[in-house]
């Protein structure tokens, strides 16, 4: 859809959109380029403060932060403040990339670098380029779009592979079942595909992961 936005609004000519695309890029790589090395944490923006999802999440940014690495959310409520917070009591720095919708995303207090984007493609280029890691929390559409995104291009060979860790065993189970017993049982991924990403509960194991994987 948001493709098909794009094409159409330089069919009409618009092509300065093209300007302000390029504006979010050049913003978003000047901002971004020195902060390293950075994990990128999704999940629900219904998560509240007290929830076990919301406090694990801050469990693991924070423990990831104390371990060298930086934090990367998508800058709003629920999961992505979690991790914000986790990353500001961690030491780590807190960076959140906020997209403008038409219900305004309000920007968490816990963010030390921000960044306002109105296209959700440059914006996930961001999320991407400067990741060492995935993490993804339960969460929506929205979650379950990153995740599989970066799935398809370590699969594909676009990016070199980094961990994809989904925390929560009761939640991302019945997900890992039916890609194990359907999408590979009709053979329409490869049984080394399975292996890009890891399903686990403990946050100690999350960063046992990522550090096992990634220098810092």
């Amino acid at each position: 859809m948001e493709n098909q936005y794009l094409l159409d609004a330089l069919t009409k000519g618009d092509s300065w959109r093209l300007f302000k695309i390029l504006a979010e890029f050049v913003e978003g790589f000047d901002t971004l380029s020195e902060i390293q090395p950075c994990v990128s944490i999704f999940g629900s923006a219904r998560s509240l403060p007290g929830d076990e999802t919301y406090e694990k999440t801050v469990v693991i940014a924070k423990k990831l932060a104390q371990n060298g690495f930086h934090i990367i959310t998508g800058g709003g409520p629920g999961i992505m403040e979690a991790g914000n917070k986790g990353a500001q009591e961690g030491g780590g720095k807190s960076i959140g990339l906020n997209i403008l919708l038409p219900m305004e995303q309000a920007v968490n207090p816990y963010i030390d670098i921000s960044l306002q984007f109105q296209y959700f493609f440059v914006r996930k280029v961001m999320f991407i380029k400067y990741a060492q890691a995935y993490i993804g929390m339960p969460g929506g559409f929205g979650t379950l779009d990153e995740i599989f995104e970066a799935i398809t291009l370590i699969q594909t060979k676009r990016i070199k592979p980094f961990p994809v860790i989904l925390v929560g065993t009761d939640y991302w189970k019945s997900l890992g079942d039916w890609i194990r017993n359907t999408l590979l049982e009709r053979k329409l991924i490869s049984p080394e595909d399975m292996d890009l990403v890891s399903i686990v509960d403990d946050p100690e194991e999350v960063v046992k992961i990522i550090k096992h994987t990634v220098i810092v």
